[in-house]
């Protein structure tokens, strides 16, 4: 084990990601103190590979609603307990590989800078030519600035320190968790860093227009959920996207159609501002670096998925507004492949159950 990696534990988060989970805990295994595998109610046999890997295994009492968050603060918790002296955790998905080089050079960046509490990369796609979505979400794991930013995403290595004082990440948002975490780490004057490099290879596995609507209605679920905790000024976080959602998403497109009698069909002029959006991005990203088909894919997917999150939005509101309690919206195929573990890599470590 190189000496770096006696100062990070890594919690792997994760539900039925099949041979995903075997590459993402192999990425991790030889780089790390330890490792703990959460897993959120997988019946592909995921825990026993796991433990098999010699990961130790931490269940999450499902009858709780799941969060990303809650199993993020439940892995982060066991490492604090049975490991106390960890400064760094990586947390990654177990859809996701961390690539070669990059745990040790988050931990030399934290190393060489005590003002920094956590340190990202960029996400790539592993597969983005098998689906137009794989593709839109490698353009979206590459938009973005390097150096000092206002936050991360769910591929982050942070001081142990840091996480603990905050209070570790919110259970119950149910997306954009680490928006809102980075928010919190930023108030207690923290400083966010992404590195110029490649940190993950990610496995969205997404292939159908219904998967990309979920996955943008749960985008704006979490806009409108996070807002709502930090949307006061200076902050103002996802204000101007939410506002953006429930304009363009609802009130302009309803408010073209009801008009329609009245203006002799001149209202429905409102819709052409949605390829028009489209081109603008396609147009702001040409030198970025982008294939043309990236570009083009991700400016379709700027310019309609307003109507998803608006939905999102109001979904938000009317569960605050009836006390709802706030859970996941999926959008992956959880049918996989059983796996079976073999038990050769590891000591087969005991499963916990824990309900965070």
């Amino acid at each position: 084990m190189p000496s770096f990696a006696r100062k990070i534990g890594v919690v792997v988060i994760g539900r039925n990601e099949g041979d995903r989970l075997i590459r993402s805990l192999d990425s991790v295994v030889d780089t790390a103190c330890a490792v703990v595998y959460v897993d959120s109610g997988s019946t592909d046999g995921s825990c026993e590979v796991a433990s098999g890997c010699g990961v130790e295994v931490v269940n999450l009492d499902m009858s709780v609603p799941f969060t990303a968050a809650r199993a993020r603060n439940a892995g982060f918790e066991r490492l604090r307990e049975k490991y106390p002296q960890l400064e760094y955790v990586q947390f990654v998905d177990g859809d996701c590989e961390v690539i070669e080089g990059w745990m040790e050079a988050a931990c030399e960046t934290l190393d060489a800078n005590p003002d920094i509490v956590a340190v990202c990369g960029w996400r790539r796609e592993r597969y983005p030519q098998k689906s137009v979505y794989n593709r839109i979400c490698d353009v979206e794991w590459r938009i973005g600035s390097v150096g000092n930013i206002s936050n991360f995403g769910g591929d982050v290595m942070i001081r142990a320190v840091a996480l603990a004082a905050v209070g570790g990440y919110n259970s119950s948002v149910i997306a954009a968790e680490d928006d809102e975490l980075s928010v919190r780490l930023r108030q207690a004057k923290g400083k966010i860093l992404r590195l110029d490099r490649e940190s993950t290879w990610h496995d969205a596995n997404m292939h159908t227009l219904s998967q990309w609507w979920q996955r943008a209605k749960r985008c704006g679920y979490g806009y409108a959920q996070v807002c709502s905790l930090h949307g006061e000024p200076p902050e103002c976080k996802f204000v101007k996207e939410v506002r953006r959602a429930l304009i363009w998403g609802a009130i302009a497109p309803l408010g073209a159609l009801l008009l329609l009698p009245f203006t002799y069909g001149i209202s429905l002029l409102i819709f052409g501002r949605y390829p028009l959006a489209a081109l603008r991005t396609i147009y702001q990203t040409r030198q970025q670096g982008f294939l043309w088909a990236d570009r083009v894919a991700w400016g379709l997917s700027c310019g309609v998925s307003v109507f998803p999150e608006a939905i999102g939005v109001f979904k938000f509101y009317r569960d605050r507004l009836t006390n709802k309690q706030f859970q996941i919206i999926e959008y992956k195929n959880s049918q996989t492949p059983v796996l079976k573990g073999n038990g050769e890599k590891g000591t087969g470590n005991r499963i916990l159950e824990i309900g965070i």
